[in-house]
């Protein structure tokens, strides 16, 4: 029995052949789990004529054994405008959804069915009940296999019942997968379908076909690697997306196999771990492009593109940069942007000391939230929400400020204070070079923070830098000058709130292109001039928290950001619905 095509124009509803159940006796295998398979019958001759001129347009499926079908000889056809501005069906049959016997018509955007009106004793349907037409998105679809019924130990072949369609659906900010069951006993009927369906997914840009992963084994409990294995391989393999995966052994491990390897052999890298991990390979991938484009990587003004894109599996204690790709630190989420081919350019910084590259990075923190992470990584074997607390109560305990000197370059019309009047500020500003307007800061701080990305987390869901995008060409430069511990524990208290984290007297924030940030030491007491004097450390060494990860820098770093050279799978801020779901990876 096989399921019969029908041209477009549609046909009216009494016009369908009748459709019986299928007469397999029972324990052959041909009932579905959801129930009985259904086959449409027609006429012996129109049955025929279709299911040849069927095979001859599609041949086999997957490679499968077809009785009697010719090979192929054309390509599929491509679907149009048809008359009326709608889109003209590639495919139109019949086939059970669910318990009820549906017209389903393909279209090269568009899967939508209806079910079919039964006839009453007159001959006539019924057509006073309401018919209500479904469809998905073929955007929407990431994968379509074959659905056949096995016995138990059977590995290939069985009884095909029909094409199960897998789609991507959006719930607030989540991702979830979901199945389709489209059941028809023909196997004609279905190898046109999952060859028609296989085409239109093909032709999407940007879906990986092949991917290399690193694992960090040690992120978060050790549960990164259940979280891939458990979680991500079974979404990557249903997608047909063949997979590299290296579980990283020590500290650098990516970072000096993405100097080695083939990257030409993959469509995109995938990170499983936190901030640190995903910081490393960025920086690894960066490297590798200035090293294939034949740059200096010693001291790099202007550096290329990123071969591949970065995709982010949230597995760690802290999860910033999967948090504000995917609106949640949620790994199936994270996993399907990535089948679904998300793409979005994100602007990226350089940390450079005067002689030398020091690394890529999307975000940094100098001062208490350097210190901090410093502290944190001191105590490794605790667990992650008591290390976290205790470093934050300890170094709030120890509270004292840098002295530094910042030098910035801003955007045109980007001086904002947080309660400061702009012109009180300008006039605290020392501009050291006219032509390209520099300013100067010298003062005491207690934190200093320089980001590309707004920085969404657990502890600040509107993010640490709320008022800066994924790829707008710019930073966002948070300072927090010398204040009592109380006043400094209000101002870290409003990031968990609704209320503006900026509005103090002692915070202040700038929109800039370049930050130049220069630690300063005192070396000893003038008695005649009564002041400290100062001096530059030229060999000193002062932590900071570039993406979650600790990096010693140099008493000089210069910052830049470059915009929109790198691309992660996720979507922008923009795109991402308020969603009540917090992260729940500390």
């Amino acid at each position: 029995m096989l399921g019969a095509e029908t041209p477009f124009p549609r046909p009216r509803r009494e016009a369908w052949p009748e459709l019986v159940e299928d007469p397999s006796p029972p324990g052959s295998g041909a009932e579905d789990s959801a129930g009985q398979g259904i086959a449409a019958t027609t006429s012996s001759s129109s049955s025929s004529s279709s299911s040849s001129s069927m095979a001859q347009r599609w041949g086999e499926g997957e490679g499968e054994e077809r009785r009697g079908a010719p090979p192929l000889d054309r390509d599929p056809p491509r679907g149009g405008e048809a008359a009326g501005g709608e889109e003209e069906p590639l495919l139109r049959g019949i086939f059970q959804i669910g318990k009820r016997s549906c017209d389903v018509v393909l279209s090269a955007r568009q899967l939508r069915w209806s079910p079919i009106q039964p006839e009453s004793r007159g001959g006539h349907s019924n057509m006073n009940v309401p018919c209500k037409e479904e469809s998905v998105e073929m955007k929407d679809i990431f994968s379509v296999k074959l659905k056949r019924r096995r016995f138990a130990g059977q590995k290939k072949g069985g009884m095909l019942l029909g094409i199960t369609v897998f789609v991507c659906l959006k719930k607030e900010n989540k991702l979830k997968d979901s199945a389709i069951s489209f059941n028809n006993l023909s196997e004609d009927h279905c190898h046109s379908w999952f060859r028609c369906l296989k085409e239109i997914l093909n032709g999407f840009p940007n879906r990986p076909k092949s991917l290399k992963v690193f694992v960090n084994p040690n992120s978060h409990k050790r549960e990164a690697t259940h979280v891939y294995y458990e979680q991500v391989a079974p979404l990557f393999k249903l997608a047909d997306i063949k997979t590299d995966v290296t579980v990283t052994e020590y500290e650098g491990h990516a970072l000096s196999l993405l100097k080695e390897c083939e990257l030409h052999a993959f469509d995109g890298v995938v990170c499983v771990g936190g901030d640190g991990s995903t910081s490393e390979i960025a920086h690894g991938l960066l490297l590798r492009a200035q090293m294939d484009a034949g740059r200096d990587t010693d001291y790099i003004l202007s550096p290329v593109k990123a071969p591949l894109p970065l995709g982010i599996i949230p597995a760690g204690s802290t999860n910033v940069l999967a948090h504000t790709l995917h609106g949640i630190n949620h790994a199936v989420t994270a996993t399907l942007h990535i089948i679904m081919g998300h793409i979005q350019p994100v602007d990226i910084c350089t940390f450079s000391s005067p002689s030398k590259l020091l690394r890529f990075g999307f975000s940094a923190m100098f001062g208490f939230g350097a210190r901090t992470l410093a502290l944190a990584e001191k105590h490794r074997w605790m667990p992650s929400n008591q290390r976290r607390d205790f470093a934050v109560i300890k170094t709030l305990a120890s509270l004292k400020p840098e002295e530094c000197e910042l030098s910035f370059l801003p955007l045109k019309n980007s001086l904002q204070g947080s309660q400061e009047n702009v012109t009180t500020k300008k006039e605290r500003l020392k501009k050291s070079d006219s032509k390209v307007q520099w300013h100067t800061i010298q003062d005491y701080f207690l934190n200093v923070s320089i980001m590309a990305i707004p920085c969404l987390c657990s502890m600040a869901p509107r993010g640490l830098a709320p008022n800066t995008r994924l790829n707008n060409g710019s930073m966002a430069l948070i300072v927090v000058r010398n204040t009592s511990r109380a006043e400094f524990i209000k101002h870290l208290k409003r990031y968990a709130s609704v209320k503006n984290q900026f509005n103090f007297p002692f915070v202040e924030t700038y929109a800039v292109q370049e930050v130049k940030v220069q630690p300063r030491t005192e070396i000893g007491y003038d008695t005649e001039e009564n002041v400290y004097l100062h001096a530059t450390s030229a060999e000193g060494n002062y932590p900071w928290n570039i993406d979650g990860d600790l990096m010693e820098g140099a008493s000089e770093v210069h910052v830049r950001v470059h915009p929109q050279l790198i691309n992660l799978y996720g979507v922008s801020i923009d795109e991402l619905d308020d969603s009540k779901a917090m992260c729940t990876c500390l």
